[in-house]
C-alpha cells in the first residue's frame, strides 16, 4: 500500500514595511499633502485615478534667472482645466503660487522647469466613482529641460509626420492640459524609426496637429499660421501671437496641410519646455534650405528677452 507524500506548501514572501526605491531622480523639491520633500520621497498611490486612469490635469510653468515667465496665464489654464474636470483644489490661488515659489526656491535652481498637478485621487473603498475620490494636488521644481538640445536650436530639428490621430476633441477637449500621451508617444516611435528627432501628429481631417509637448507654426511669405483644430492652445503658442502684435507680424490659427508645412518658407515649434524652436526638416523635405529663417530667428531673441521684463515675468521671492 502507498504511503501518501506530505504536500509541500509555497513558501509565501513577507510583506515589508516600507519601500525601497532605487531609481534615480533629478534634483529637485516637490510638494504633495503638506509637506516638501526631495523629488525621491514625492510618491502618489498605484491606487490614485491619475496613475490607474490617467484622470489627472496639469500645468507646466518655466524659470529663467531666477524669474517665473507668465505665470498667470498657466495658473489660469490650470484651474479652467481643474474646474472643467470637476476636482476641487485644497488650495487657492495665492497658495498655490505661494507653493510653487517654495518648490523653486527650496530646489535652489535659478532656471527650472514647475510643474503643478490634480489627479483624481483615490477613494478609501477603491470605489469606481470619481464622486467618491479625494483629489490631490502636487507641484515640483526640477532643472529647466527643453525639447531641444543646443546643437538643435542652433541647426534647427528634424521632425517627421506621423500617420497617428490625434485625440478627437469631441473625446478629450484639447484646452485642458491632460496626460492622455499614447497617441503622441505612437508618433515619437513612429518618427525614431524614421530617424528623425520628434514627431508631429495629424488631426481627425488629416491636416497636421501638433507635436509630444508642442505647437507647431509655419511662415510663408513673412506671415505665420498655426493649427487651429484639435490642439492645445499652449501658453507659449499664445506668446507668439503676442509677439507677432507687437513687432507687427500677421499670426492666424488656421488648418495646416502636409505639403503647406513642407512647402513653408520657416517651421518652428513652440513650448514650454524650450521656447521657441526651429525645425529645418520635415521627412525629408529641407525647410528654409537647411538653415534656420530670419522670422524663427527675430522671435526666438525677442521671447527670451521678454524673460526679463515685469510685464511678461514674475520674480522667485526668496525668504
Amino acid at each position: 500500500m502507498a504511503i501518501p507524500m506530505t504536500q509541500i506548501l509555497p513558501v509565501l514572501p513577507t510583506v515589508d514595511e516600507h519601500y525601497c526605491d532605487q531609481w534615480r531622480y533629478p534634483d529637485g523639491v516637490a510638494f504633495m499633502d503638506g509637506q516638501y520633500l526631495p523629488m525621491s520621497e514625492a510618491k502618489i498611490s498605484v491606487l490614485d485615478w491619475g496613475f490607474l486612469h490617467s484622470d489627472a490635469t496639469y500645468d507646466t510653468v518655466h524659470v529663467w534667472n531666477g524669474r517665473f515667465f507668465r505665470l498667470d496665464l498657466h495658473l489660469d489654464r490650470f484651474f479652467g482645466g481643474v474646474e472643467r474636470l470637476r476636482m476641487k483644489l485644497p488650495y487657492d490661488r495665492e497658495k498655490i503660487e505661494s507653493i510653487l515659489t517654495n518648490c523653486v526656491a527650496l530646489s535652489g535652481h535659478r532656471s527650472a522647469y514647475v510643474d503643478m498637478i490634480c489627479t483624481r485621487g483615490s477613494s478609501p473603498t477603491f470605489s469606481r466613482d470619481p464622486r467618491q475620490a479625494e483629489n490631490r494636488f502636487i507641484a515640483f521644481a526640477v532643472p529647466f529641460g527643453s525639447v531641444a538640445n543646443k546643437e538643435q536650436l542652433e541647426r534647427g530639428l528634424h521632425v517627421a509626420i506621423s500617420e497617428t490621430v490625434r485625440i478627437p476633441p469631441k473625446s478629450v477637449d484639447p484646452a485642458i492640459k491632460n496626460c492622455h500621451w499614447l497617441d503622441l508617444v505612437k508618433g515619437l516611435f513612429d518618427a525614431y524609426d524614421r530617424g528623425a528627432e520628434t514627431a508631429l501628429i495629424v488631426d481627425t481631417n488629416g491636416h497636421i496637429a501638433e507635436g509630444p509637448g508642442f505647437n507647431v507654426f509655419v511662415v510663408k511669405d513673412g506671415s505665420l499660421r498655426t493649427p487651429a483644430f484639435g490642439v492645445l492652445p499652449g501658453i507659449t503658442r499664445r506668446t507668439v501671437f503676442d509677439l507677432c502684435a507687437e513687432i507687427g507680424l500677421s499670426a492666424t490659427a488656421a488648418d495646416i496641410s502636409r505639403a503647406e508645412i513642407k512647402g513653408a518658407d520657416e517651421v518652428f515649434i513652440t513650448s514650454t519646455a524650450g521656447g521657441i524652436m526651429p525645425v529645418t526638416r520635415i521627412d525629408d523635405a529641407a525647410i528654409s534650405n537647411g538653415q534656420v529663417g530670419s522670422v524663427t530667428r527675430r522671435l526666438m531673441d525677442l521671447y527670451w528677452r521678454k524673460h526679463d521684463d515685469p510685464a511678461w515675468s514674475t520674480a522667485v521671492i526668496c525668504p
